[in-house]
């Protein structure tokens, strides 16, 4: 099973920014890696007019659009998928990485900065560790913002080696 790793943390504290951190510090150590984004209010990744949209609009239950440099798949569900049945469907990684599900059974980074809230959205026993820019001294591993190979020195210690 690929492992799964979550990053989380409140509204705008930087979980994307850590991620475009992390994701080159683990490509330059030959890992793949696979990201899932949840969004909770709902998306659009496809342009009005284009013809994966009229296929949606003609009715298609699943679209799928390839090239030479990559494959997008748009499929309608009937519910939110767990990030379980979401992740059974990568393959050829190494890791994975999610932005959010902060709800869900995975290790997770939370990204604190306490201009943002006055506690962590996590237990204690949820965390790999705590990417924030003060010292929280509660017992996980705790990175600066911008210690992308420490944190890889760690995912890589628990989860790949």
């Amino acid at each position: 099973m690929i492992p799964i790793i979550s990053v989380v943390g409140k509204s705008n504290v930087g979980k994307t920014t850590l991620l475009e951190k992390l994701l080159p510090e683990l490509k330059r150590r030959g890992y793949r890696v696979a990201t899932i984004k949840h969004d909770a209010h709902g998306f659009s990744i496809d342009q009005p007019g284009k013809d994966t949209w009229r296929h949606a609009q003609a009715g298609a239950d699943m679209v799928i659009i390839s090239s030479r440099e990559k494959v997008a798949i748009i499929e309608k569900v009937d519910r939110e998928r767990t990030l379980d049945e979401i992740a059974a469907r990568i393959e050829q990684v190494d890791l994975i990485l999610t932005e959010g599900y902060k709800r869900q059974d995975k290790p997770k980074i939370e990204v604190y900065r306490p201009e943002r809230s006055t506690e962590l959205l996590c237990k204690k026993e949820e965390l790999l560790a705590v990417a924030t820019d003060v010292p929280l001294n509660i017992g996980v591993p705790e990175f600066t913002l911008d210690d992308s190979a420490g944190l890889v020195d760690l995912i890589e210690e628990r989860f790949l080696k």
